[in-house]
């Protein structure tokens, strides 16, 4: 048999089903979507007492779920433009948005213009809407850091040529994050520079360095701030009659409304935390009011669709990556991430394993620019996979 036969023989034999794959992960719009459902559910369950509060005179008890939903809606049309832009427009553009990002995090910071809430300068006013730049910082980290291995592939082992330049950019943004001050967001901002870093196959020895120091810088700015001291305290002896009331009240009472629930939890709505016990029930301590009111099953369900979000992700980056389409199986892998790094501080800090730190559930807390960005950060993976896809079929990306 001649080789163009044998050839031929092997195409009829591919399976006709093969033509009629799908354009998009199901698998990952499904997961998204719940987590999104079960978030305007429970923003809706956790704030509806606020309206109660000596805070909440300009409040509903429908004000926080409609916010929740018009941004959901917005993420979504949002999302939907994203599709339809080819990954290579966003390296072309990669440092102009981290310029943009890093801009945003600069005018926060001015009086005048920033708005300051509880001590902290992490808004920027939009009309009557605010946006928080540290958001759009981690999406533009997740791109930059990207095209940043691809055009340092070939000093990716020097620590001067290679690494150096990126860390100077890191420290400018951990600074600013600083200001505001929000280690939460510094936190994952690092763990996807760190992430992508490592995956773009960075000097083993220059990266162990890396983490090494990072540990000691984080150590060093919780020992060096008492209240953060006071709060690693607190998270160590939550029920001391010192912390309990003070530095330890919020992870108290999120334990006690995570014990509350059980296995099933008490039904929805049935919360008595979110009644003015748990700070911030809507947005850091989503998962406590999940806990108490769908009990173990909730939490446990949140976790697995995270798990499934964050798998799809590098299961689509590694076939990016295997197509030589490296940058966009960057930007899949480094979302997952992102997603991944930020619901384990969330859901551990709820469940008393890490200390107390204000960050919020991706798709689930409440909070305008989260949703916006964590729904454009999906859209991307969408578009990596779109590609992939159509790359398998012979087309183009």
């Amino acid at each position: 048999m001649s080789l163009f036969a044998e050839l031929t023989a092997s195409v009829n034999a591919v399976p006709p089903g093969r033509t009629a794959m799908r354009n998009y992960d199901l698998v990952l719009i499904v997961a998204s979507a719940i987590l999104v459902g079960i978030g305007i559910l429970m923003v809706y369950s956790a704030a509806i007492a606020l309206a109660d509060g000596p805070r909440g005179q300009n409040f509903t008890r429908y004000s926080f779920v409609l916010r929740q939903s018009v941004f959901a809606v917005i993420g979504t049309f949002l999302a939907t433009l994203v599709l339809t832009v080819p990954i290579h427009a966003w390296r072309r553009t990669c440092i102009w948005f981290f310029g943009f990002a890093v801009v945003l995090l600069i005018l926060v910071l001015i009086p005048g213009i920033g708005r300051k809430a509880n001590n902290a300068w992490r808004w920027l006013p939009i009309g009557p809407l605010t946006f928080q730049p540290s958001e759009m910082m981690k999406l533009a980290m997740v791109v930059f850091t990207a095209d940043y291995v691809i055009r340092k592939q070939e000093y990716i082992h020097s620590f001067t040529r290679g690494f150096l330049p990126m860390a100077v950019l890191l420290g400018v943004v951990a600074f600013l994050l600083m200001k505001e001050p929000d280690l939460g967001a510094l936190i994952v901002v690092v763990s996807i520079a760190m992430g992508i870093l490592f995956l773009g196959g960075i000097n083993a020895r220059i990266f162990s360095a890396l983490v090494g120091g990072l540990l000691v810088a984080f150590s060093m700015a919780i020992w060096l701030s008492p209240w953060r001291r006071e709060r690693l305290f607190a998270y160590l002896d939550p029920w001391n009659p010192d912390y309990a009331q003070s530095k330890a009240y919020q992870l108290s009472h999120s334990l006690m409304a995570i014990g509350r629930g059980e296995w099933t939890g008490v039904g929805l709505g049935g919360s008595v935390e979110k009644l003015h016990y748990l700070p911030e029930a809507h947005t850091d301590f989503i998962v406590a009011v999940i806990g108490e009111e769908l009990g173990f099953v909730g939490i446990f369900t949140v976790v697995a669709l995270f798990a499934v979000i964050v798998y799809r992700c590098f299961e689509i980056g590694r076939q990016a990556i295997a197509m030589e389409r490296v940058f966009g199986g960057l930007i899949a892998q480094g979302v997952g991430v992102w997603f991944g790094v930020q619901a384990f501080i969330n859901i551990g800090v709820c469940l008393g394993l890490l200390p107390t730190k204000g960050l919020t559930l991706p798709l689930v807390s409440y909070g305008g620019s989260g949703i916006l960005m964590n729904l454009i950060a999906v859209a991307l993976v969408l578009r990596v996979d779109f590609e992939n896809r159509n790359l398998m079929r012979g087309g183009r990306a």
